[in-house]
């Protein structure tokens, strides 16, 4: 695969993106959600690569007569037939209110670090532009 960009590694595992809204109550104690959650995943041979925790946010809508919810996002390899499972496994999971199962978009992603990036270094020759003129200005005083 000559530059080609795939969710697909090469031990038959597909990379996913997991969204999981915890219930509010739980901001306590979390732990021992994640733990299910975590479990959940491994039970279903995934492995989670990457935790983003953004805490508990104010939902757009009710659910399950809830306001708020604790967001937590995995990210995780997870071979493609298993994760049915782990998605009839989070649905009667009590402390999971909403889950979202997806697949990333890795050329979306590459281009935008790719453009975040040269943004970075024009900024940086910006600087380093604006430097020197103030340098000769101050040299001319």
């Amino acid at each position: 695969m000559y530059g080609l960009i795939t969710n697909k590694k090469e031990n038959g595992l597909n990379q996913y993106e997991i969204a999981v809204l915890y219930h509010p109550d739980l901001e306590v104690d979390l732990s021992k959600a994640e733990e299910r959650v975590k479990k959940i995943i491994e039970d279903n041979k995934g492995k989670i690569t990457a935790t983003d925790n953004w805490g508990k946010r104010k939902l757009a809508y009710n659910i399950k007569k809830n306001e708020h919810a604790i967001y937590v996002f995995y990210t995780v390899d997870i071979p493609p037939a298993n994760v049915q499972k782990i998605e009839s496994t989070l649905n009667i999971t009590n402390e999971v209110i909403r889950f979202l199962i997806t697949k990333p978009d890795l050329k979306a992603i590459s281009k935008a670090e790719a453009l975040k990036k040269k943004k970075a270094e024009q900024a940086k020759d910006a600087q380093d532009d604006s430097d020197e003129d103030e340098e000769s200005e101050a040299s001319e005083s």
